[in-house]
């Protein structure tokens, strides 16, 4: 991608005036606190083109409703829009030379420079200007929204006359007269706002204090905008009040001196009534900027600098060797800092607080994405976001009611809780935001311990969600009774209205078991608390045991010939949608194609099952994860900035790591290179947060299960090293990953266990833990036939013997294709050389017949028919503590070790019973690996058989082969016999 931006480890730097880049720029320098978002527009206005600009200024949570007009309307359908409102402007400072107006397209630029500086949280502007007469003057413009005050914004503005003595004016101004930008034709984009719908109340001017007093059409919610000034100069000057309509200001008129400096400090608030009654408002307002300016601008810069420091030290991530990369995860946490809503009222929307795109709508988005980033690092922000649910738990529950469901149903896209999603089926019909709810909830009481607000809070949305569950779902006959959810949309909004989604039902069931398990918490620990809620809610025991049912019954789709998890129900019987002619400028496919037709293929916008994968990672093995993940990379289009991150995370985890990495670049500098076009809409939150999940997921390896910690670490290859801290049951954990080692210190708190990989690390305040991440020989994993013993001629007499009993053609040089295949393939391929067809039933009894022949013919196995000097290497590997594990398609392998009396050196034994999908497919290494508890990347595979060395090299394990080298191509070491394996060979070769 073009480089927008130069690189720069703590800030983000802007040369050149570029009115083509003005939209983004105003985007990415955009300054906020999670509640007040200005956009980063110039305080003395933007005379440009028309469409290049959008001056805005927002509140978080503060909107404007207005109803739905459908064509077509049915019951239940949402009835209100709800907007986030741009709002008065507050940021105006004006400046005239001698009577000719500053502005950056008239006069000339002598020199410009703008930059955020996300260490300090401060927007720098520094500019030379000329006026059409020559007049010179130097502007210095700072400006921050105070992280230590909701309220609070100021700006800083200098002038120094550079080549004259003469007038300068300056008028600090506000301005009621704003509206929305209007949609045109992506629904991504703007809103239906075509007129100003805040309207203004009340003009007050007292000096160097002004406000105006407004108040939203419909909502009737109240604000007050007010600002205080002050002018610091060895000059004269004069100043008058003024106002006019919907405009105050105040204007200061300058006797400038040549290198003689100027300064106006500028401090705004804004204050509604959704905090306070309306009539304390403009009291508030005074009492606010007054205290600000009695501060002052450097005092209120140091308090910033201050607040940043605290909030680095706990959440700064320090990529060792690629600046633009250290730049983008800083400028990702910083964002995510400025738009998130910290008061337990407000929420992060899609946007943040930087654009009008999606309206400011808060979405799932924030508990699935962008919540977790605070949860390990600033725990107190994640608890007020899941307040915010709390406090609208009484919209869902309204909701629910309205869709004929018990219990809650929070909405889909909302600010006020209620639903505004006009498009029902990708937008109502995701249930799962529910259990996507539950699942931050559910994080967040592991990594906090906070048992006081799961009793006060917490439980009661758990069981209200809960209960929507078990109502909207059946147990179905026809799915061997087990318990289905029917007509919902998954994440992936290219598929909508489906039964059964994977990922839905998943989470169902983990929210269902997560509520059964704190109901009887409650009982056991918090009794009174219980009793006093489960009145409230009127629950009762019989409906907390339906909740155990309906998760141990849920049902899951899977696919036993694809040996992957389906989407959905019918997601399979679905034709792959025509990537190779589809036109590049065709995406995102929503704004080129009628739902309908994309609905009718397989083709996902984002990640669905992927995403399942990673959130509930320990109901699944690495083989499951390997084959869903290669089944779903090729059909997903990541339309949505949600998607690339999920991808990143498990392809780091199965041990994709270059296409990890891929993914993460395009996730990490989504915004500062402008990937998917529209930052001029505002930031993308959840793929900001999705960066910093794809270095801790991803890369570290992260993964919380039931309040334990687990890191398995790796480290890109352009990187030296990463270094984070984890805020964890109030400890601090400092995490050094380089090349060749890790480091775990605790900082604060107790002594805590975590996990390195499978070990277990017990870590002391002040004391570090040092973990190799060099890959050595951790297990040797084994084939049977031709590894271990050679009862391939077993298996040859017993499938001639088949062959013959069915008048089949069978020899040796056939018998070649079936070596490393199962039983059934291997039957498919018998069959094949006849013309008969067979029931699934008479294939089964057909196997089952050679393997009877074939356990008759093993009984003669002994000892004797080790394989030269397997003995003496399975000896050597014990007594070097080296984990032994044998992986064989045959399912008689327990009896053919038994025999061969070795059955003491083998730590497990995977056999074709314990796995879907035979050897080339490497789930049988795989399950070994997990069972053993060694990393993939420790482990040795040793096969006879192409398909075999297959397996292990798609298990990203390290290959040898025995045998014949022409088959072996893609092992890493070849023997021609087994006599030369020891295991000072397979260390040598595996450095």
């Amino acid at each position: 991608m073009k480089v927008i931006y130069p690189f720069h480890e703590w800030k983000i730097i802007e040369n050149s005036f570029d009115v083509e880049t003005n939209l983004q720029d105003e985007t990415i320098f955009a300054t906020g606190n999670g509640y007040i978002g200005m956009r980063g527009n110039f305080e003395e206005g933007y005379p440009g083109p028309e469409g290049t600009s959008v001056n805005g200024t927002y509140l978080n949570g503060f909107y404007e409703s207005e109803p739905i007009i459908y064509g077509e309307e049915a019951y239940g359908y949402a009835k209100y829009s709800q907007t986030m409102l741009n709002v008065t402007d507050s940021k105006i400072i004006r400046l005239y030379v001698e009577g000719e107006e500053f502005n950056l397209f008239t006069g000339k630029i002598l020199n410009y420079y703008r930059e955020l500086n996300m260490k300090e949280g401060v927007l720098t502007r520094e500019v030379t200007w000329e006026s059409p007469s020559g007049k010179q003057v130097k502007l210095k413009i700072k400006r921050f929204v105070a992280l230590t005050n909701k309220h609070l914004a100021t700006i800083s503005y200098e002038v120094i006359p550079l080549n004259f003595d003469g007038e300068v004016i300056l008028i600090s101004a506000i301005n009621g007269k704003v509206k929305n930008q209007v949609s045109m034709g992506d629904p991504r984009a703007g809103s239906v706002l075509s007129e100003q719908v805040l309207l203004t109340e009340d003009v007050v001017q007292r000096g160097t204090f002004g406000a105006i007093h407004q108040k939203t059409k419909n909502t009737q919610f109240a604000l007050v905008c007010a600002m205080e000034n002050e002018l610091a100069t060895e000059s004269n000057f004069t100043f008058i009040a003024q106002s006019k309509d919907q405009w105050v200001e105040t204007k200061y008129t300058i006797v400038a001196k040549k290198e003689q400096s100027i300064r106006l400090s500028k401090y705004i608030t804004y204050y509604t009534s959704k905090d306070y009654p309306e009539n304390r408002l403009l009291e508030l307002a005074r009492e606010t900027v007054m205290a600000a300016k009695q501060r002052g601008f450097d005092a209120l810069f140091a308090d910033q600098k201050q607040y940043l420091q605290n909030f680095w030290y706990r959440s700064d991530v320090e990529i060792k060797g690629d600046l633009s990369l250290q730049q983008s995860i800083r400028f990702n946490e910083y964002h995510l800092l400025q738009s998130v809503g910290k008061d337990g009222k407000s929420n992060i929307g899609a946007k943040g607080i930087t654009g009008e795109g999606y309206e400011g709508h808060y979405f799932w988005d924030t508990e699935t994405y962008v919540l977790p980033f605070f949860l390990y690092t600033n725990p107190e922000i994640s608890k007020k976001l899941i307040e915010y649910r709390y406090s609208i738990l009484d919209k869902a529950r309204e909701r629910a009611k309205e869709l004929s469901h018990k219990g809650a149903l929070y909405a889909w896209r909302t600010i006020n809780g209620e639903e505004t999603s006009a498009y029902y089926p990708a937008g109502t019909a995701q249930y799962h935001i529910n259990a996507d709810i539950i699942f931050a909830l559910k994080k967040y009481i592991h990594a906090t311990d906070d048992l006081d607000f799961l009793v006060e809070k917490g439980a009661e949305m758990l069981f209200e969600t809960a209960r929507l569950w078990v109502d909207a779902g059946d147990y179905i006959k026809r799915k061997g009774n087990r318990f289905c959810i029917n007509d919902v949309t998954g994440p992936d909004e290219y598929t909508a209205i489906v039964n059964n989604n994977l990922y839905t039902n998943i989470m169902a069931k983990d929210h269902l078991e997560f509520a059964y398990h704190t109901a009887q918490l409650l009982k056991d620990k918090f009794s009174n608390e219980f009793k006093s809620l489960a009145e409230k809610i009127n629950l009762n025991d019989s409906e907390i045991e339906e909740w155990k049912n309906a998760a141990e019954k849920m049902y899951l789709p899977y696919d036993d010939e694809l040996g992957i998890h389906p989407q959905d129900d019918s997601f399979l019987d679905k034709a792959v949608w025509d990537f190779a002619n589809t036109p590049q400028e065709n995406y995102p496919l929503l704004l080129h194609y009628h739902p309908l037709v994309i609905y009718r293929y397989q083709v996902l916008k984002q990640a669905d099952v992927v995403l399942a994968l990673f959130l509930q990672g320990d109901r699944f093995n690495l083989a499951d994860k390997k084959r869903d993940y290669d089944y779903y990379v090729p059909i997903t289009t990541h339309d949505s900035s949600l998607s690339p991150c999920t991808y990143s995370i498990m392809a780091a985890e199965i041990g994709y790591h270059d296409k990890a990495y891929e993914y993460f670049m395009r996730t990490a500098r989504m915004d500062l290179d402008d990937i998917n076009k529209n930052v001029k809409d505002g930031i993308h939150t959840a793929s900001m947060a999705g960066a910093w999940l794809s270095i801790f997921n991803g890369f570290a390896g992260v993964r919380e299960y039931e309040g334990i910690l687990r890191f398995n670490p790796i480290v890109p290859k352009k990187w030296e090293g990463y270094h984070f801290k984890v805020t964890f049951k109030g400890r601090l954990i400092d995490v050094d990953i380089a090349t060749e080692k890790v480091s775990y210190t605790l900082l604060e708190g107790k002594p805590i266990t975590i996990y390195h990989r499978q070990e277990s690390l017990q870590l002391e305040q002040g004391k570090s833990i040092n973990k190799s991440l060099k890959p050595f020989i951790e297990a040797v994993i084994f084939d049977l036939d031709g590894v271990i013993t050679d009862t391939a001629e077993y298996h040859y007499l017993a499938w001639k013997q088949l062959a013959e009993e069915l008048g089949l053609p069978f020899d040796r040089q056939f018998n070649e294709k079936l070596k490393g295949v199962g039983r059934m393939d291997s039957l498919e391929l018998i069959l094949q050389q006849g013309n008969k067809s067979y029931t699934i039933e008479e294939k089964i009894s057909l196997a089952n017949r050679k393997n009877d022949h074939y356990k008759q013919l093993i009984q003669k196995i002994t000892p004797n028919d080790l394989l030269p000097g397997i003995l003496p290497l399975l000896k050597e590997l014990k007594t070097n503590g080296v984990k032994i594990a044998l992986a064989s398609a045959s399912k008689n392998a327990f009896t053919v070790i038994d025999k061969l009396q070795v059955g003491e050196y083998f730590d497990t034994i995977v056999d074709a019973g314990k796995i879907v999908k035979g050897k080339p497919d490497p789930e049988i290494f795989m399950v070994a690996a997990e069972q053993l508890k060694v990393p993939v990347q420790n482990c040795v595979g040793i096969e006879d058989a192409e398909a075999g060395i297959r397996a292990i090299k798609e298990a990203n394990m390290f290959a040898v082969g025995v045998g014949n080298e022409d088959s072996m191509h893609q092992a890493d070491l070849i023997v021609k016999d087994t006599n030369e394996l020891t295991l000072e060979r397979l260390r040598e070769n595996f450095k």
